[in-house]
């Protein structure tokens, strides 16, 4: 495996700087551990290796004429697949779009390209995000990095895995439920899921508009901090964008090094663990909370009472909300077209229904078909309605919970990572999963997930997750850094260094 992936998306900036190396030389160090590993792991649905090869020519130019775009110019970067790439295939990890390719860039593909970073291709994910394990995906399932029978989580599980393969340095992914946090607690790496509205999501194609959330996946939480404040920021497109500065997120990553946190409240969530979590995944917890106290924090316990009823809320409210959305997926403008069988003539309702069941998977149809009914003539108030009541209690006791402390804490998920196929026919159990990150997106709080360490029952990563209230997402990073530097001291170095090489692997 080349050095240059191997080092941080921090250390690849500085070596840009200084001329040390050429952001071909990184891109192209990519592209060879993609050639080399994703026949095993499948993280990419779309690789763009003549773009990106062109896009980090350019940013070589560019710093030659010391005019670079920005620190971050030249660094390659994956992107989720449900995110708009102006000339890319854009598919949502599903047939319904297969080979539709969008005629502009989402804000945040804008950003990345306006900072020069080439982007190396789009990440595979459950179909237009619906899933915890990447095995819904129209186009085949993610293996984990750490273990090719394993899933990465999910939906993201393609951002996730290729940062924890080294395939990109950094990757974009976005948080309905978990989605960036999940998958990071079980490849390694870390994850953020920035306040509700603090990243555009204008060309993010929608699962649940309320719900739905742009973040960073890195291997560091300085990286994180450095991706999130390119891609965070008002957008006037997006009307649940929030009209206030990005906080200094690198600033506060960089003070939290140190390793003081004297004077820091931090509340462990009462609700988010015991029962049902895996014992493995409890001790590294433990052994977080036993850090931050070692660093200065004081640590109390905290009930959220309402936090037991997210999980239903959540799988109303979103199913409500995308199903809703995806009625716009009708084979009348773009997309998949499917005539009917034995019809000559047939009607635009046939066609569309032939469409939809031919290119929709199971877990769509069954979000779709529950959705409508949660919000069908009288049902609304007796499922999506009282969803949304639960949801305001969830806030509440997110605002009491922050009247005690700076930050929250809690496992990222209940396991490591399960086994291919294990809960695929399990709607249920695969939607436990998303048991500790759901109550975040409900009440559109922060939230980031760091490696905690392994589990002894299987030696897979685990995940500890942090919440802050809205718009302190500098809090995050300051703990986070902080924490991240315990641990990494405790490991021996940074936990992905034990993971498989995975050259010459087959899936």
């Amino acid at each position: 495996m080349s050095d240059l992936i191997k080092q941080t998306a921090a250390q690849m900036a500085a070596a840009l700087a200084d001329g040390t190396t050429t952001s071909v030389e990184l891109t192209q160090a990519h592209l060879d551990r993609i050639a080399a590993v994703d026949g095993a792991i499948h993280a990419y649905l779309h690789v763009d290796g003549e773009g990106a090869l062109a896009q980090a020519a350019a940013s070589d130019a560019r710093r030659s004429a010391g005019t670079p775009a920005g620190d971050l110019d030249g660094i390659p970067i994956a992107v989720k697949d449900v995110l708009a790439t102006q000339g890319l295939p854009t598919t949502c990890g599903s047939k319904i779009l297969e080979g539709w390719i969008p005629p502009y860039d989402a804000t945040v593909v804008a950003k990345l390209k306006a900072a020069g970073l080439p982007i190396l291709g789009k990440t595979n994910m459950d179909e237009f995000a619906m899933g915890s394990s990447t095995e819904h995906s129209a186009y085949g399932p993610t293996h984990n990095p750490w273990d090719l029978d394993r899933i990465p989580g999910g939906s993201g599980g393609g951002s996730a895995a290729a940062v924890a393969a080294f395939e990109a340095p950094f990757a974009l992914g976005t948080d309905t439920g978990g989605s960036i946090r999940q998958p990071g607690a079980v490849t390694g790496t870390v994850g953020v899921k920035p306040t509700y509205g603090g990243v555009s999501r204008y060309g993010l194609v929608a699962l649940a508009n309320s719900l739905d959330q742009v973040g960073p996946v890195t291997r560091t939480v300085l990286d994180s901090a450095l991706l999130h404040e390119l891609i965070g920021g008002h957008d006037p497109r997006d009307s649940t964008s929030v009209d206030a500065p990005v906080p200094g997120l690198v600033a506060a990553a960089t003070q939290g090094a140190d390793g003081d946190l004297s004077g820091l409240k931090v509340g462990v969530i009462k609700e988010l663990g015991g029962e049902g979590y895996q014992a493995g995944v409890q001790q590294r917890f433990q052994e977080s909370v036993d850090h931050l106290v070692a660093m200065g924090a004081e640590v109390v316990e905290v009930s959220c009472p309402s936090f037991v009823h997210a999980l239903a809320a959540y799988y109303l409210i979103l199913p409500a909300e995308a199903s809703s959305n995806l009625a716009k997926f009708d084979a009348m403008r773009y997309g998949l077209r499917v005539f009917p069988e034995g019809v000559d003539s047939p009607s635009a309702e046939e066609v569309m229904r032939a469409s939809r069941d031919a290119g929709f998977g199971d877990e769509v149809k069954r979000r779709i078909i529950l959705g409508t009914y949660a919000l069908s003539s009288g049902y609304y108030d007796a499922y999506y309605g009282q969803a949304q009541k639960v949801r305001t209690l969830i806030s509440r006791d997110f605002e009491a919970a922050f009247g005690q402390a700076d930050v929250l804490l809690s496992p990222t998920a209940p396991t490591t990572a399960f086994k291919l196929g294990e809960k695929l026919d399990d709607p249920i159990a695969m939607y436990l999963n998303d048991l500790a990150t759901i109550p975040a997106n409900l009440a559109g709080v922060p939230g980031i997930s760091l490696p905690s360490g392994l589990a002894d029952e299987d030696g897979l990563p685990a995940g500890v997750q942090m919440l802050a209230p809205a718009l302190a997402d500098d809090r995050l990073y300051r703990v986070g850094a902080a924490l991240e530097v315990a641990l990494t001291e405790k490991w021996g170095g940074p936990l992905l260094d034990r993971a498989p090489d995975l050259t010459g692997a087959s899936a």
